[in-house]
């Protein structure tokens, strides 16, 4: 018998991979790649990204010839503190329809209960979840289809200094803070909100996330407040307060935060995204920076769905595929602060989200119940979190319903 010498040994353990993704298209935007290529991985984090990886060095080969393969997606921009808020929806149900490798909460929580999602929803989910802060102590709690109270209308419950030590205590959770802006969620409180919400902020030396409703404040109001790299989520919002001008393109006040750092984030729920301000706006050359869902009750069933969907949404509004991909990883990893996610690089976290492209025609759905026809649909694959595959689920019925 030939007994392989301790070195030979040493040397096949380590070419050999723990998954081989073959023959996928890889959209790649953080490190320039598009185009087909296989992606192995080991120990949880990318092994190479190459023309040509031999099967064999690999112990699971997966056959993803014909598919999209993409840094796992961020949605920036959910509800997920599940049956403790009356606005949040089940996590694992919401990754597995939208292969979404991280999912981001956005002030389902404040500082007075953030230890119960960081306990009972974030530890046991399947996949990553991080979160913004809301500003109020006891976050989002009056949230229905027959009730609407905001938590940043009572002055009292605003505390930047308990906001802060909170996320100063939950660094590796919480990436920001938020505030709901708008005349049902900041009430006659109105700009002091935004006021203390960036004081928090400030604190914590994180960015804020700010949501835009019905007037008042202003859209301009509000974005003249914003610092760099702070968010405006519900972007492509309708009237009242949509970021479109009368006489074409976009407000003045959004190109000129732009040009200071404000991000634009869709954030489309059940009433912030409307066809003719993306239209108008995409048209004009403001496409937004971040694609996100705003996944909750009253949304999940329609007209956001989840984070494919409003991808899908967005592409046939004019957004190329490979910047749909980039809103939805590069951007809103670089957004959080966590340049470790968001990308398919050697080394990194071997999260990736497999897509399919599907060609299919479609009636697609705002918030205002306008529709455009639409050619194509991204179906979920496969979702592989931290070196470990996720099987997706198929499409919602509501979704298959709603076809042409």
């Amino acid at each position: 018998m030939c007994i392989p010498t301790l070195a030979k040994l040493s040397a096949v353990t380590e070419n050999t991979y723990d998954l081989l993704l073959k023959g996928g298209r890889v959209i790649d935007p953080r490190n320039g790649v598009d185009g087909v290529f296989d992606v192995a991985i080991k120990a949880g984090r990318i092994a190479a990204v190459e023309g040509a990886i031999d099967a064999a060095t690999a112990e699971q080969v997966r056959d993803v010839a014909d598919k999209i393969v993409c840094p796992g997606l961020i949605d920036l921009h959910t509800h997920v503190y599940d049956k403790a808020t009356p606005l949040g929806v089940d996590p694992g149900r919401v990754s597995r329809r939208s292969v979404v490798s991280t999912l981001v909460d956005a002030g389902s929580a404040g500082a007075g209960n953030f230890a119960g999602l960081r306990d009972y929803v974030i530890a046991p989910a399947p996949v990553r979840i991080l979160a913004f802060l809301n500003i109020s102590f006891p976050g989002i709690f009056a949230f229905g289809p027959t009730l609407m109270y905001g938590e940043a209308r009572i002055p009292e419950l605003l505390v930047p200094e308990l906001c802060a030590k909170v996320i100063e205590a939950n660094r590796d959770l919480l990436v920001g803070v938020k505030v709901r802006m708008g005349e049902v969620t900041s009430g006659a409180l109105g700009m002091k909100a935004l006021d203390l919400a960036i004081e928090a902020a400030e604190l914590a030396g994180v960015p804020l996330m700010t949501h835009i409703g019905s007037p008042p404040p202003t859209y301009d109001e509000i974005l003249a407040r914003m610092r760099p790299g702070d968010i405006l989520t519900h972007c492509f919002r309708p009237e009242p307060n949509a970021p479109i001008a009368e006489t074409g393109g976009v407000l003045d006040a959004l190109v000129t935060a732009r040009e200071r750092g404000v991000l634009f984030d869709i954030g489309h729920g059940a009433g912030a995204f409307h066809f003719r301000s993306a239209e108008q706006a995409i048209g004009s050359g403001f496409p937004p920076d971040i694609i996100s869902s705003d996944v909750h009750t009253l949304s999940i069933n329609g007209p956001a769905f989840d984070l494919l969907h409003t991808m899908s949404k967005l592409v046939n509004c004019g957004i190329a595929l490979p910047d749909a991909v980039a809103m939805a990883t590069d951007a809103p990893a670089r957004a959080m602060r966590r340049p470790d996610l968001g990308q398919l690089g050697v080394g990194a976290v071997a999260d990736i989200s497999v897509v399919g492209e599907i060609e299919r025609d479609y009636d697609f759905r705002d918030v205002r119940g306008e529709t455009r026809a639409g050619k194509m649909l991204l179906e979920p694959d496969v979702l592989i979190v931290g070196g470990t595959i996720i099987e997706a689920d198929a499409r919602p019925f509501e979704i298959v319903e709603k076809e042409n």
